[in-house]
């Protein structure tokens, strides 16, 4: 199944310029029949009760339109003990899954005008930016204080490095909202230098280089907001970095990660509630999770087009035969004033989005249509697009 949802994928991102953001969610699963055993996000010797999915999803830059994914695992944490961690080579730990992912990304999406993989602090390994295929990108947000070579001197530390450095500028970037969080306007000053990370001591392989040569963006916000932190990141990144308005645009790129946490959320809470689903078994759950994170791709793509902003074809999310399906559901919803017609153009993702949420029961006057009402809206379109197969036969 993911091997076929890569395969639209990568006819989708010809030409264009993409991101792949990747990101890992733990699920607690089982529905109250686990609840009631006591079973928690990670699952007792390997039992259901912890499944972790890990997906990277492909967007395009500039119109952060959801072309699809590329990848999306399951698997169930067992609590067995493993060796230590240094000792172990990361092909051999699930940290393996970001350099995977990368790697899956270069083969699918290869006919991509530019492939840039985005992750978060858990992905910051060195072999991660060791090993990145030669036709893609990275930017990871920095975990780790490395070692860095800074004029011959091999002792430096990579964050006192940045956070001496002169501000090269400052931007305002608009702040998602997020759980105990309200969305703001937040004022951020930018460091930026080409840095060369020294490889570790302890645990790295022989063969890797002695060190790499990437660009650390620095962004922090320059004042404390009321209901939180201040932000802020340190970017790696393999794309090279010599002015303020390369440095901005490493931020923007970085930004779209906050897709991902949508989607996870889509997929807990928003729309699916894959972690009420009462099931007992481990490989019938895996197989659910695998099932619902397909479909809650085309949910988003929906949520993502209903404005018209997105600028996609109903084929980035539906198959040929659906259109003129589409296009009669529309001709049945319209009603006699404007406000009640369709007002996206035929051949649309929009256009579909509107047919799908009014099914979903949108009543296309207030607010928008979320990932509840899309989701019922496509599950309704499918039963509708089974019942044009039927045919009559005499008994």
């Amino acid at each position: 199944m993911v091997c076929h949802a890569a395969a639209g994928t990568a006819g989708r991102v010809r030409g264009r310029d993409v991101v792949v953001v990747q990101d890992t969610s733990e699920l607690a699963l089982g529905g109250r029949r686990a609840r009631e055993n006591g079973y928690g996000p990670v699952g007792k010797g390997g039992a259901l009760g912890g499944l972790l999915l890990h997906t990277g999803l492909v967007l395009e830059v500039g119109s952060n339109a959801l072309l699809g994914l590329v990848e999306a695992k399951v698997w169930n944490r067992d609590d067995g003990k493993a060796a230590a961690r240094r000792s172990r080579a990361t092909k051999v730990k699930e940290s393996q899954r970001w350099l995977d992912v990368a790697a899956r990304a270069s083969d699918v999406l290869a006919a991509a005008k530019s492939i840039t993989v985005i992750s978060d602090r858990e992905s910051d390994i060195y072999e991660h930016f060791a090993q990145r295929p030669s036709n893609t990108h990275l930017i990871v947000r920095a975990c780790q204080n490395r070692k860095i070579e800074t004029d011959g001197d091999e002792g430096s530390l990579l964050f006192p490095f940045i956070d001496g450095l002169p501000e090269a500028d400052r931007i305002l970037v608009k702040i998602p909202a997020a759980p105990g969080r309200q969305e703001r306007i937040a004022e951020l000053a930018i460091r930026f230098s080409p840095v060369a990370l020294r490889k570790p001591r302890n645990g790295a392989s022989p063969d890797l280089p002695k060190t790499i040569d990437l660009t650390l963006v620095d962004v922090r916000e320059v004042s404390t907001p009321e209901d939180g932190k201040p932000l802020h990141w340190r970017l790696l990144t393999t794309h090279t970095v010599t002015t303020s308005a390369e440095a901005r645009r490493m931020v923007d790129l970085y930004r779209m990660r906050w897709s991902i946490e949508e989607y996870f959320r889509l997929l807990k809470t928003a729309g699916f509630d894959i972690e009420g689903a009462d099931i007992g078994d481990p490989q019938a759950m895996i197989k659910f999770v695998t099932t619902a994170a397909i479909a809650a791709v085309t949910v988003m793509q929906l949520v993502k087009a209903r404005d018209g902003t997105t600028d996609q074809q109903i084929a980035d999310a539906f198959e040929p035969n659906d259109q003129p399906i589409l296009e009669a559901l529309t001709a049945r919803l319209e009603g006699a004033t404007q406000r009640q017609k369709n007002p996206h153009s035929k051949g649309s993702l929009a256009f579909a989005a509107w047919v799908i949420a009014r099914i979903g029961g949108w009543d296309g006057y207030y607010g928008k249509p979320g990932p509840k009402v899309m989701r019922r809206g496509l599950d309704d379109f499918r039963r509708i697009k089974y019942g044009t197969t039927l045919r009559l036969y005499d008994v």
